[in-house]
């Protein structure tokens, strides 16, 4: 049996975003592992609107990710008048993605997934509305060969089944007492071992992951 990577992450988290292009380096080095990815839920059902001093208070954190990742980042979305910095719409799109197309090759499966984190981050897009998720998804599946239009997105992404069953992503990734994102896990024979715990660099990510697969072997 071979082994597999599971990626914990939520699409609106910074660092997570900052961890991209090194995950994908990871999977440049090995094409053939296996790749589930998990939504942590970073501030699922949040409700309050952010204020002033908590967007500042983001901006400088993000600059801290864009210093470490080189990738750029736009204030524009949450400088938005009433934005809710609710992660649960855009970890649900990212299931959504899952469920219409369950057999994508990992390089595909991060494409949607980074898709989805560009929007936010470099494009300013409010990624917190069904309707912007719909277009930056089904985009992004379509590029993998995937058809499927916004408005088919969005009824999928509405369904009560697709927010049961990102719920149960922030369930499972509760269980595994995980809090913070990024986080890299490897199952072998169904036993699950921690590969990473945040931003990390591809060369150290790629040493762990063999140093953790010759042990399984």
């Amino acid at each position: 049996m071979t082994a597999r990577l599971i990626y914990v992450a939520d699409p609106m988290c910074s660092w997570c975003y900052g961890f991209g292009p090194e995950l994908s380096g990871l999977f440049d080095a090995i094409p053939g592992m296996d790749l589930e990815i998990v939504v942590g839920g970073l501030r699922a059902y949040n409700t309050e609107e952010m204020d002033g001093r908590l967007k500042a208070t983001l901006v400088s954190h993000w600059r801290h990710v864009e210093g470490a990742s080189g990738l750029p980042f736009s204030d524009a979305a949450i400088a938005r008048a009433g934005f809710v910095y609710d992660t649960e719409p855009a970890c649900r799109a990212v299931v959504v993605a899952r469920l219409l197309a369950p057999d994508l090759a990992p390089h595909a499966q991060l494409d949607i997934f980074h898709a989805i984190q560009r929007a936010f981050y470099a494009e300013g897009v409010d990624i917190t509305q069904g309707e912007a998720l719909a277009d930056v998804a089904s985009a992004a599946l379509t590029r993998q060969g995937f058809q499927v239009d916004a408005a088919a997105f969005h009824g999928k992404w509405s369904e009560e089944a697709s927010i049961a069953a990102t719920r149960n992503d922030f369930i499972r990734t509760q269980r595994w007492g995980i809090s913070g994102f990024p986080t890299v896990l490897i199952e072998y024979q169904k036993e699950l071992a921690l590969v990473i715990s945040g931003y990390t660099k591809a060369e150290t990510l790629l040493e762990r992951v063999q140093e953790l697969t010759a042990q399984k072997a």
